[in-house]
């Protein structure tokens, strides 16, 4: 009798409390949405490519299709000194041309004598894509792969016959080196070639050549995490330039089905558009180097810090994922000259990253929906997030300090699992001379970094000026980066 009454005094006080808490209403979603696969792949932010083939040792950036394999011979190729270097660099993975457009395969393909089983290089019984498969395991690294559609080597290019030529290899790449996270679709597609001794020219409807929707469901049949990219995704898509910048505003929405790979005219969908059907959010690549390839008369090209720096503001600021490309030399290793500049790119972030001095300030919104308080904006938590009202469009949140502080990077984030709203915001900070405009810019996207004038402030203050819908927002953060010393 006693542990009935004490049971039913337990309830009823279970049911008091359940009804003085007021249920919490949730932030209904924008659509469209990014996957689970996508928010994985847009944590990465920065990753690189590695250009290595053929026409690194033909001094070419697109090989015609007749080279020979006896021409690939790396003297001391490391793959483990890749991934070292990628890794110490920051990078979150690798992504390497298995094949480039003149059809030379860098693992022993069932499919062709084009390939590294039929070089000198380990007297053909080498593969280098299991050794940066392996290697990118050991060093932590994702591991993505690129396989060109055009091959200025195969005879039957052009054909139906190539088309099953290209996904068998594709098969072969996706069941026999371990997670893919990204595969890599060249818009690159007809044109001159070898094409098995023809020499002629071949065009082919890049729209429906290469029927996508059977290859694309390949992929997710073999590597269903993977992400897949070419200018129209259906992941993932191209910037629209081969600079690394992403524009002031830069949606995740696109409107998926006007564009393909290789199509004319794609800059002008390059920015996504506000009313996209399908998140396809982008990718800015670029090379270390002027040229995709390592040519010895590039070494003394490679990018400044500074130019690193701005690329890496304008593609991971500016809501996109920076692809960086490391042209790896004759002797198969990353240049040493490439590997100095890395190194000063990392130490940079690391240091600019150091100190987050928002950890130290007040924050305050100018209104709040139920539920989404200011104090989630920076809690060390991606998925709790601030929310302004309902149908309130416009809202401004302050940072402040109880002592000024001397920075110069103010970095914010939208919670994108329920999609991308900001349309339009001004940046001010608030110094002794009173408060001053900094910055009006576009969009936010998973990221926005905002670069100022080191100033000593007391306030900074970031106002939405227009949004799809209520803006929520998950992340903020204060930073100072180091001052960029001349090359």
């Amino acid at each position: 009798m006693k542990n009935t009454i004490l049971i039913t005094i337990s309830a009823l006080f279970t049911l008091f409390i359940a009804s003085c808490v007021k249920e919490i209403k949730p932030v209904a979603p924008v659509e469209p949405l990014p996957n689970v696969y996508q928010l994985a792949w847009q944590e990465l932010e920065y990753y690189g490519f590695i250009h290595f083939n053929m026409n690194t040792f033909t001094n070419k950036e697109w090989g015609y299709g007749d080279e020979k394999p006896s021409q690939f011979n790396p003297t001391e190729l490391d793959a483990r000194q890749w991934a070292r270097v990628a890794k110490e660099a920051g990078m979150k993975g690798l992504i390497i041309t298995a094949k480039h457009h003149d059809g030379f395969a860098l693992w022993p393909s069932a499919f062709t004598e084009h390939s590294v089983k039929n070089s000198p290089w380990k007297e053909g019984k080498g593969d280098l894509i299991r050794e940066i498969s392996d290697a990118c395991k050991e060093y932590g690294l994702k591991f993505g792969i690129y396989l060109s559609p055009w091959d200025r080597n195969h005879p039957e290019y052009g054909k139906p016959e190539y088309v099953d030529y290209y996904r068998n290899q594709l098969r072969e790449l996706l069941t026999n080196y371990g997670s893919i996270f990204e595969v890599w679709f060249d818009g690159a597609n007809g044109g001159d070639g070898y094409y098995g001794g023809a020499n002629e020219e071949r065009r082919v409807e890049k729209r429906t050549y290469y029927d996508w929707p059977k290859t694309i469901n390949l992929v997710r049949e073999l590597q269903p995490q993977a992400v897949i990219f070419s200018d129209a995704g259906p992941d993932i898509r191209w910037i629209g330039n081969e600079r690394g910048y992403a524009y002031d505003t830069t949606w995740s929405p696109i409107f998926r089905d006007r564009v393909y790979a290789g199509m004319p005219g794609f800059d002008k969908y390059a920015k996504g558009q506000e009313n996209g059907t399908h998140w396809v959010p982008t990718e800015s690549d670029v090379s270390i180097r002027p040229g995709w390839y390592y040519h010895p008369e590039q070494d003394d090209k490679v990018k400044t810090v500074a130019h690193l720096v701005d690329i890496y503001f304008n593609s991971v600021g500016k809501n996109s994922n920076f692809l960086l490309n490391l042209p790896v030399d004759t002797r198969g290793l990353v240049h040493e000259n490439d590997v100095a500049q890395l190194t000063k790119l990392a130490d940079y972030l690391k240091v600019m990253y150091e100190t987050d001095f928002a950890d130290s300030a007040t924050l305050k919104a100018t209104a709040s929906r139920e539920g989404y308080p200011p104090k989630l904006i920076h809690d060390n938590n991606k998925d709790t997030y601030w929310a302004s009202p309902e149908e309130m469009n416009t809202a401004q949140i302050e940072v402040e300090w109880s002592s000024p502080q001397t920075v110069n990077t103010f970095m914010i984030q939208e919670y994108i699992p329920l999609g991308q709203r900001i349309k339009s915001f001004t940046f001010e900070v608030k110094t002794e001379q009173g408060w001053q405009l900094l910055e009006t810019g576009g969009t936010i996207g998973n990221k926005r970094l905002i670069r100022f004038d080191t100033q000593t402030v007391s306030a900074l203050r970031f106002s939405i000026t227009d949004a799809k819908a209520s803006p929520i927002i998950s992340n903020l953060g204060v930073y100072k980066a180091p001052d960029l010393a001349p090359e």
